[in-house]
């Protein structure tokens, strides 16, 4: 079951201990697709007044398989008064082109006319692999409230070839793979969104600092050491349920488990990534 009472004490952590400001919610890593309606409308006006004067920006993930829900949900968000919504394609009965993929998007964002509206681009998990080049090509004036995309593909052409084309449009790109974050911000990334943000936000925060002075050099430290980590815990075997682990143990607020058909992290993999994790000597020296 979902545990609203942990968010308050989640938001401070966020922002105390990994000065991170900005957060998306009931996304992949808030298992959002497996919690149902009234459960994702909790979660979201839980963080909108969590987050009141701390936050800087909640964008709540709206998408669902069917529109009417997806539709509401936005309604939804509007009201609770998030600072953006975000939509994933439809991954059952599947868009094969982009204009069924923006007619989707189109009849969502309609439903929070004044709420800014991000495509979630995540090929992996749905299996959608219109281009983004592709689909936003006059997307504006079908999506007038589209503000940018939440790009969770290692597609890094795809990527390069919306920012060089897309300058004029300033159009928002958050990078969704946490461990090639670097190399989306030497092709023009503006930000990211990632599990890992959660309990290595501060570090990230870190690289991204370097990366603008620039001390690429430190920055590339900062990515190969939380690649390194990402390396050894994939092999381990990790998805949400391990990520939901990792931050317990870091950030000493309790995840919970997985919703089924996600199973619980076993306790080898805590031990090991708990280790591994305190082997890491950061550039920063803790």
């Amino acid at each position: 079951q979902i545990n609203l009472s942990v968010i308050s004490q989640y938001v401070d952590y966020l922002v105390s201990e990994q000065n991170v400001k900005n957060v998306f919610v009931n996304g992949t890593t808030g298992e959002g697709l497996s919690l149902n309606i009234q459960e994702r409308k909790q979660l979201a006006e839980e963080w909108v007044c969590q987050g009141k004067d701390k936050l800087d920006h909640v964008i709540i993930h709206v998408g669902a398989l069917s529109l009417p829900e997806s539709q509401e949900l936005a309604r939804h968000a509007a009201a609770i008064g998030a600072s953006g919504i975000a939509v994933i394609a439809p991954f059952f009965f599947k868009p094969t082109n982009k204009d069924e993929l923006i007619a989707f998007l189109q009849q969502v964002a309609s439903e929070a006319p004044a709420v800014p509206f991000y495509y979630y681009h995540i090929p992996p998990l749905t299996g959608v692999k219109v281009c983004v080049e592709e689909l936003l090509d006059g997307i504006k004036e079908r999506i007038p409230t589209f503000q940018g995309v939440k790009f969770s593909d290692t597609d890094l052409l795809d990527l390069a070839q919306c920012i060089n084309k897309n300058e004029r449009e300033q159009f928002a790109f958050l990078y969704g793979v946490d461990e090639q974050l670097l190399s989306a911000l030497a092709i023009g990334a503006d930000g990211a969104v990632g599990s890992t943000y959660n309990y290595l936000g501060q570090k990230t925060n870190l690289m991204l600092q370097a990366f603008a002075k620039p001390d690429l050099a430190l920055a590339r430290k900062y990515q190969f050491l939380t690649g390194e980590f990402l390396n050894f815990v994939i092999k381990l075997g990790f998805g949400v349920a391990q990520t939901k682990a990792v931050m317990t143990f870091v950030s000493g607020i309790p995840m919970g488990p997985p919703r089924l058909p996600l199973v619980d992290a076993s306790e080898d993999f805590i031990v090991k990534a708990k280790a591994k994790l305190d082997s890491i000597v950061w550039p920063d020296g803790n």
